[in-house]
Parts: C-alpha cells; structure tokens; sequence
C-alpha cells in the first residue's frame, strides 16, 4: 500500500441566492442561475463522468447548498434553463454563419460545439436531471456532498435570536437529506463564519465536520501545533479544517494566481457589448440594456484594450501545464510538511465553485489536470473529508477563533455602513418568528400553512447574499428590495394569522413565489423539531 507524504481535500463551494420570478416571463438576476449551469455546474459534473468513466483517481467535496438544489429541482426554472440553453444555441449557429471566413470563425466555432455538447449533455444524458448525475458520484465515494445554512445565513450576526441559527442548520440539513437521499455528514458553514458554541449547534443535527478560515485554527485556543495542516476536534465533538493560505495564494492572487495568465479568456470582453445592439438584443437575458451572452472572443492578452483573439486549444493546454505546476508545488509542501512531525499532513483547498468555469473559464480544465496530473504522484493524495476520518488521522483539539473568509477575516463585510440597518430588522423579525411559534406550537390547518411561510420569507430575508451585495456595490437595488420584500410578506403573515381574516388568495400569492422547503416546521424556531430526517 503506498504511503503518502501529504492528504489534499480540493472543496468546492457551489451556491447562489433563491432568485425565482414567477410573476415575470424574463428576469435579469435569474440568469446568476444559467450562467452557472452552463459555464460551471454541467461542465463541473461532466468532468466527473469523464474521470469516472476512464478510471482516473479523483476526490471532491463539494456544497449543495439548500437554494441551490431548490433551484436545480425547480420545475420553473428547469424550463426557464433549458430555454435559455436553446436560445445560446441558436445564437451560436448565428454567430457560426456571421463569421465565416473571418478571424474570428474558429472561436465562433468553439462556442457552437460547445454549447451543442451542453445542450445534449443537459436533454439527453441527464434528461434535465443534474441532481441525480451529483447524487451517483456521492454514492460513488468520489464525491462528497456539503449541506450549508437553509439561506445561507450570516450564523455569528443571527446568533443574538439563537433560535434563528438553529433553524438554518436544521433546513440546511432537512432539504439535503430530502433532496440528495442521504443525510449530510459535513457543512459548509456560510461565510465559513464561526462563533463561540456554533460547534454544538451542529453537532446537535448530526453533523461530523466543516470549514474554517485559516486563522479559525491557527488563532484556536490553544494553538494547534499543526496549524492549519490537520483538522482540530471542537468541544462539541466535531472536526473542523482550515483553509492552506498557500494554495490560496496560488489561486486567488491577482499577482501570482494563474486565472490571470494572458492565454485564458478575457472575462469582460463579450459579444453582448461589443455586436451592434439590434442584433443582439434578442439574445440578452434582460429587459433592454446590454449584458453578458458568454459569448466572449478575447483573450487576455495583457494590460490593454487591444485583446488577441482567445485561443481554446491553447489555453486548455495551459490549463494543464498550471495543473502540473500547482501538483509540483504540493509535492514540495507535502516534503517540507512531513518532515516536521511523525504525521501525515491535511491540505485543504476551499474555494467558490464558480470560480471554476464562470470566472475563470479554464478552470474546469485545471482541475481535471489535477486530476489527472496526480493520479501517478507518490506523495499527495486526494481525499475527502468522509474517508478521512475513517482512518487514522492526525488532529488537535481546541476551540476555533471566531473569523470568516470574508476581507480581513472577521464579520465586518456583513456589518457595515452599507448594509447595518438590515440587521436590527432581522433580529425583532426573529425574536417575533420565536415569540409567535411558541405561543402556536400546535397550530394546524392554515394557521400552520401561514406559520410555514413566514417561516420560509424570514428564512430568506437573512440570506448573506443581500448584505454582501450591498456592501460590494452589486445589484444593490435587488439586494435592498429582496430584504424589505420578504420582511413584508413576514409582516402581512403575522397580521393575518393574529388579527385576520385569513385570505387563501394572498398566501397562495406569497407562497407561489417561493416554494422551497416544502417540508419545513415553523416548531423549529422553538427548538421542538429537529432535523432528524
């Protein structure tokens, strides 16, 4: 058996905000959601098939995040998608006869077999069905599957109505168990945002292990002597690992991080700004002005407006050549690592799944290089979490530092001078959910239906995405208008279950727009439902 100098854990965080618009036939923020099924959820999941197919070791941990299977599962937006990959279908065979005989005819090309592919991947391998594809690599052991809070909660700002902390672990878990078939042995804990105590939250819906920040470890009580490089036991009995700062580095450094070689794509060059407005509009996922179709023909060359022509052979094959690279240096690490103790160290790569396909366009491929890079290497394996702990590993005990991976590792990207006057309204709704919940604990009938939906429109308010929109200066009109929406609908909630009359039309209303978490128990706000399915 070959004995390994070092364990690498490559987690993918996958995960978006609910953005579900029955009431409009086209709506922009829906297109977060194609755009990342087509440029990363298809072309993530058919690498997997390609690995899985030809015998090549791989290992991933990946989140599924409750909104993120909620919309994957979603009938609406199952059509929406697909109509929206036809479309960019269309547009590519377009695109195919406008450049014919130019310079721009191969790359035309590319994006018409490819969005081909996707599209017969997508109707007739999964026969609309991704989850099923994630749920055969899960069983396969090759894949392990993250659940995260039901809305992705910012956990530490929530944590001052406790109840409310309680009730995103428990959806979170509820709605992967329901989903995927199988219960949820680890978390990605939103933000990777730790506080004193979150431990025994988790451990409480049956959860093994989760994510820190770096300084989450290196910064624990007492320090680990390991730092970062094997996962530290919590008070509540849970494993948490860290994040290596090094392969961050090698990643995400604008300076240093391969996504920025001149060879990949030119992510902001695309067809939707650059093609006259008459011939593109039909194909814009907007209501008129212009916007991103992923039909992008640069490359990114370098500092200025004067881009070459992008050139997919090339950058794929660069793609593998920083694989190689990024397998050479964990080689050297894992050397460096294991000769400072009697144990085998843990690396553990975390990062935004859409930082693969969509942001980075080539990013797909560099994983597979991994992949396929290392299969052969004497001295790094990929792992995850699941087989990990059910072998012999080396690990610290203490309790973790409060951080986050947001900038400067601490809350102050979710509470700031953009977003703070979102979180006094949070806290008096959570504290109303907690008050209203015991009092109707046994509630039926419509009077629970209405429970439920308040239930849901408060799990939605709280969602991370809203504030760190605002802080960031993204779409912070949706981000404001999201807040107050789902506040209201809580709001018209409670009046009608405590005053009246009960109007079947209006919950009907408010539930057809977000009807997630069919099986959600308002009672969890009371602590008297547990996530035990």
């Amino acid at each position: 058996m070959m004995t390994y100098s070092s364990r690498l854990i490559w987690v993918l965080h996958a995960h978006l905000p609910y953005v579900r618009h029955p009431e409009h036939p086209v709506f922009l923020e829906e297109n977060w959601f194609f755009e990342a099924m087509i440029e990363t959820y298809l072309p993530l999941v058919m690498m997997m098939d390609r690995l899985s197919g030809e015998g090549v070791h791989w290992k991933l941990t990946m989140t599924l995040s409750p909104p993120l299977l909620s919309m994957m599962t979603d009938e609406l937006l199952i059509e929406r998608f697909s109509d929206r990959l036809r479309l960019l279908c269309d547009l590519a065979e377009k695109e195919g006869e406008r450049t014919r005989d130019s310079r721009w005819e191969s790359v035309a090309g590319f994006y018409r077999e490819r969005l081909g592919g996707l599209h017969h991947y997508w109707e007739n391998s999964l026969g609309r069905n991704l989850v099923a594809r994630f749920q055969n690599h899960i069983r396969s052991g090759n894949l392990d599957g993250l659940t995260c809070g039901a809305t992705h909660g910012f956990l530490p700002l929530l944590s001052v109505v406790p109840e409310t902390v309680e009730a995103q672990v428990a959806v979170g878990v509820q709605t992967f168990s329901r989903i995927m078939g199988e219960k949820p042995k680890g978390i990605w804990v939103p933000e990777c945002a730790y506080f004193d105590g979150l431990d025994e939250v988790l451990a409480r819906h049956g959860l093994s292990y989760f994510f820190m920040e770096s300084h989450g470890l290196m910064y624990a009580d007492p320090t680990p002597p390991s730092g970062v490089y094997a996962p530290m036991r919590t008070p509540a009995g849970l494993i948490a690992f860290a994040r290596d700062p090094d392969s961050s580095k090698q990643i995400w450094s604008q300076e240093e991080g391969y996504p920025g070689d001149f060879d990949y794509r030119d992510f902001y060059r695309d067809i939707g700004y650059d093609l006259p407005y008459d011939y593109i509009r039909p194909y814009l996922h907007t209501d008129g002005p212009r916007g991103m179709t992923g039909f992008k023909y640069h490359r990114i060359t370098g500092k200025t407006e004067d881009k070459d022509i992008y050139d997919p052979k090339t950058a794929r094959d660069r793609a593998f050549a920083h694989a190689r690279d990024f397998v050479q240096r964990k080689e050297v690490q894992a050397r460096q690592l294991s000769a400072s103790g009697n144990w085998i160290p843990t690396v553990v790569c975390p990062f935004d799944a859409e930082l693969f396909g969509h942001w980075w366009f080539e990013g797909v491929d560099f994983l597979e290089g991994l992949f396929r890079g290392a299969e052969p290497s004497p001295v790094i394996e990929f792992t995850n979490p699941s087989r990990l702990l059910t072998e012999n590993h080396w690990e610290s005990e203490g309790n973790p530092e409060p951080s986050s991976w947001g900038v400067n590792g601490y809350y102050e990207v979710w509470l700031n001078g953009s977003n703070e006057w979102i979180w006094p309204l949070m806290t008096d709704a959570g504290r109303e959910m907690v008050r209203i919940a015991r009092q109707e604990k046994d509630a039926d009938g419509y009077r629970k239906d209405i429970l439920n939906q308040m239930a849901r429109e408060l799990l939605l308010a709280q969602s991370s995405d809203w504030p760190f929109l605002m802080k960031t200066g993204t779409a912070v009109s949706y981000a404001v208008r999201r807040v107050k929406d789902h506040l209201f609908h809580f709001r018209v909630l409670r009046e009608m279950l405590l005053h009246g009359p009960f109007r079947q039309e209006i919950l009907e209303e408010i539930r057809g727009k977000s009807p997630l978490f069919p099986d959600i128990d308002f009672r969890l706000f009371t602590g008297m439902a547990r996530s035990s399915s």
